[in-house]
């Protein structure tokens, strides 16, 4: 049987060496360089890919891919355990070449993209020296895409798109744009769209403007409003079937959000440490912030969330690898989706309460994460909608009833019971209702 919680070894020794790379080398980043994904920032470069150098050199580098593709092709197992370090840091992912959204861009390019699509756009992106955006929402439809009206037209040997799109991240960054758009409107609901590669600076792309998080200054945002005016592409830019976007997105939103997961297990960690930290240090009338009860109790709820979250994700993990199918695990990954921004948005709010003023200012970073938190919350498919799959999946298992009273209805069992085992009991066997043994049970665990 095998089951057990012990990495091997050589495994281990690689998360070793991550674990102290990444707080030496790479966390100290997050408070002196701006923007990962702005690549024209040579003083970033000049620091940074000596150390994606030495991470290539571990064998570490964009360890999502196989080695056809410059990867290590870890499972999520492996992935989960690395994701859980390097999500303490926003320089991290970029080091060790698995930042989102490239990364996902980057496995539908590896899956659909033809030969000369991932010469020209898939390995830039995997080398590090390009970032992308993908380019789905839309202003009117949230991430609804049987509401999408960006369209596509097949004109001659070129494609013609039109139409608006929201909050697509890093456009402003991006050497190229991954989009969906409307193709074959009279098609089916999850057939009628198809995903373009549209490269930056194509004549009719237009930024509208870039948008910032609650918490960021205006000139920060790296979200775009994007405007598409007859944005002119040739016709081999096509990325996969016509008609087939939807099924592409699935591929890429399956893994993605998985990773969130594993990065938010770290975020979450930070901000307990950070709790404790201040439980421990903080002086009241009576001792410590720790010697009192009700910190006491927010500190082993945090920590329990956090291990049962952690569980819920590396199981995930477990089933994707042991299916290669994100199909046959959509339940377990939605359970993962909405558990996510709850467990950090707990787990942070009672931090930032500890802290008092200095917590709710920004020489704390707890509101950035209760901001991270909500935006777990919404990105690839809102919570709300994700328990409507976990329910739909559950229910599969579970059938009605057509009798009177539920399968579960204790006389109706009791009476089966007694006609099974008439001849051995002898007008003898339990009276009285289900919890007849209560009060004795009760009174045996009080002695």
């Amino acid at each position: 049987m095998a089951w057990d919680f012990e990495t091997d070894r050589a495994f281990a020794e690689q998360l070793e060496w991550v674990d102290a790379f990444v707080r030496e080398e790479v966390e100290p980043l997050d408070h002196v360089l701006r923007e990962p994904f702005d690549k024209t920032d040579e003083v970033a470069n000049a620091i940074v890919q000596p150390l994606q150098h030495l991470v290539r050199e571990r064998g570490l580098w964009a360890a999502h891919l196989g080695p056809e593709l410059g990867g290590s092709g870890y499972g999520q197992v492996h992935l989960a355990l690395l994701n859980e370090i390097l999500g303490r840091s926003r320089w991290a992912p970029s080091v060790f070449g698995c930042q989102a959204p490239d990364s996902g861009n980057a496995e539908i390019l590896a899956h659909f993209g033809t030969p000369e699509q991932r010469a020209r756009y898939l390995q830039p992106l995997l080398d590090g020296r390009i970032s992308s955006c993908y380019s789905m929402t839309e202003p009117q439809a949230g991430a609804d895409p049987t509401l999408f009206r960006a369209s596509a037209r097949l004109d001659g040997d070129e494609w013609v798109l039109r139409g608006e799109k929201w909050f697509s991240t890093n456009a402003r960054y991006a050497s190229f744009f991954l989009v969906m758009a409307i193709t074959d409107p009279d098609a089916g609901p999850y057939e009628r769209a198809s995903m373009f590669i549209v490269p930056a600076g194509t004549p009719g792309l237009e930024i509208v403007r870039n948008v910032a998080l609650g918490h960021e200054a205006p000139e920060l945002g790296a979200h775009g409003y994007v405007r598409y005016d007859d944005v002119r592409i040739p016709a081999d830019h096509l990325l996969g079937q016509r008609g087939r976007a939807f099924a592409i997105a699935q591929t890429r939103l399956g893994g993605g959000r998985i990773h969130h997961a594993m990065r938010t297990i770290a975020m979450a960690r930070r901000v307990f440490d950070a709790m404790c930290e201040r439980a421990l240090s903080r002086q009241v009338r009576s001792g410590p912030l720790a010697s009192l009860g009700v910190v006491q109790e927010q500190i082993a709820d945090s920590w329990i969330e956090i291990e049962q979250f952690r569980l819920l994700v590396l199981r995930t993990a477990w089933l994707i690898d042991k299916h290669n199918d994100y199909r046959r695990v959509r339940r377990d990954i939605a359970a993962v989706k909405v558990a996510m921004p709850k467990v950090l948005h707990d787990i942070s709010r009672r931090a930032l309460h500890l802290h008092g003023a200095l917590g709710i200012s920004n020489e704390m970073n707890f509101v950035e994460m209760l901001v991270a938190a909500e935006l777990l919350g919404l990105a690839d498919g809102p919570t709300e909608v994700h328990r409507v799959t976990i329910a739909r999946e559950v229910l599969k298992d579970h059938r009605a009833v057509e009798t009177l009273f539920p399968s579960d209805h204790l006389p109706t069992l009791r009476e089966a019971a007694t006609r099974r085992f008439a001849d051995r009991l002898g007008g003898g066997g339990l009276g009285g209702g289900g919890l007849g043994g209560l009060d004795d049970g009760v009174a045996s665990a009080q002695a």
